[in-house]
């Protein structure tokens, strides 16, 4: 069973912010979040980046970050412990493997998919992956 504390993920807000999107917009039967949860979540998110209402087609409920700012981030993680803690979630728990990619993933983004894939904030791998001293 994969746990992520809301209130204290011991994750980078970016990740954290990532990750609880994902979660609401996947297909995980066994995440302990409601449907109507996930769903307030995702659109509140939307809302702070977009004047558009937000997509209901599942295949584009997805945040692009790129252009936000630090204030952004910050509003991001604020809305998302909110929503979540006024409706009485203080961690998010599901049971699901990592599913395969559905895209080819960019080099510059293997480093945060493998880390990702072995999931757990306490002791996460080492960022740049095994370092062998001996090595330049």
């Amino acid at each position: 069973m994969q746990t992520l504390d809301i209130n204290h993920s011991e994750l980078p807000d970016l990740q954290f912010v990532l990750m609880v999107v994902a979660l609401c917009t996947a297909d995980i039967p066994t995440l302990n979040v409601p449907e109507d949860v996930r769903r307030t979540v995702f659109d509140r998110c939307w809302a702070l980046l977009h004047d558009t209402p937000p997509p209901t087609e599942p295949s584009q409920r997805t945040l692009d970050l790129r252009q936000g700012d630090d204030v952004t981030l910050d509003a991001l993680v604020e809305v998302i412990r909110s929503t979540l803690n006024e409706r009485g979630y203080a961690q998010m728990t599901w049971d699901h493997e990592p599913s395969e990619p559905t895209q080819a993933t960019s080099p510059d983004a293997r480093p945060l998919i493998d880390r990702l894939q072995h999931w757990d904030p306490v002791n996460p791998p080492p960022v740049d992956g095994p370092h062998d001293p001996g090595q330049n």
